[in-house]
């Protein structure tokens, strides 16, 4: 066999080699479909899901458990069930038709733990997805109340360095929309003080 012969067998033999041998190693899980051949009766040939409790049924063998072994030992222990059905033992082919669907389970989504005192409907720890806004904070909050200090609401902020930065908003502008601060993007840690109005204020 020529050099280029070889390469060529090898390139179209060992992807159906390994295929194969995954195969064997395979273990049927529920929501499997299983194809499988006798070739002494060709009535008894169908495609089989593989139930939630791991069985499967085929006439004349009953039910047989497949979840959990290999097509090998689910083609094995037909044989056997449908050999008593038979002159001599049956010849039973088991393989894979088509996998199960694998459900993804996609995980919550991460929340920022924010803080709001003072004149809010419902003060305390708020948990936003990150990104949230200002606003999006105090609507979460309840909004304010109507003794807030709407003018000086305070975003209070501590670096990587424990130095703290106070960012001061007019809310009653912010809704007005004659400024802006509304969508600022919170951090994790943030605190948004909403002071008492004043007397005259």
């Amino acid at each position: 066999m020529s050099i280029l012969r070889r390469l060529a067998f090898a390139v179209l033999f060992l992807p159906l080699l390994a295929v194969s041998t995954w195969a064997q190693d395979y273990k049927v899980r529920p929501g499997d479909v299983l194809q499988i051949e006798v070739l002494e009766d060709s009535t008894l040939n169908r495609t089989a899901i593989v139930l939630p409790d791991g069985q499967i049924s085929l006439p004349l063998a009953g039910s047989v458990r497949a979840a959990g072994r290999s097509l090998a030992e689910v083609q094995a222990d037909l044989a056997g069930r449908l050999a008593p059905n038979f002159a001599t033992a049956p010849t039973v082919y088991v393989t894979l038709n088509a996998l199960a669907e694998r459900t993804t389970t996609t995980a919550a989504p991460r929340l920022t733990d924010i803080f709001v005192l003072g004149a809010a409907a419902t003060p305390g720890k708020v948990e936003v997805k990150p990104g949230a806004t200002l606003l999006q904070a105090l609507a979460m909050a309840g909004g304010v109340t109507p003794f807030a200090a709407k003018k000086r609401i305070q975003l209070r902020r501590v670096d990587k360095s424990g130095v703290e930065h106070v960012y001061k908003f007019d809310l009653d502008a912010i809704e007005r929309g004659e400024a802006g601060g509304g969508a600022t993007r919170l951090m994790s840690g943030d605190v948004i003080v909403i002071p008492q109005r004043k007397l005259f204020e």
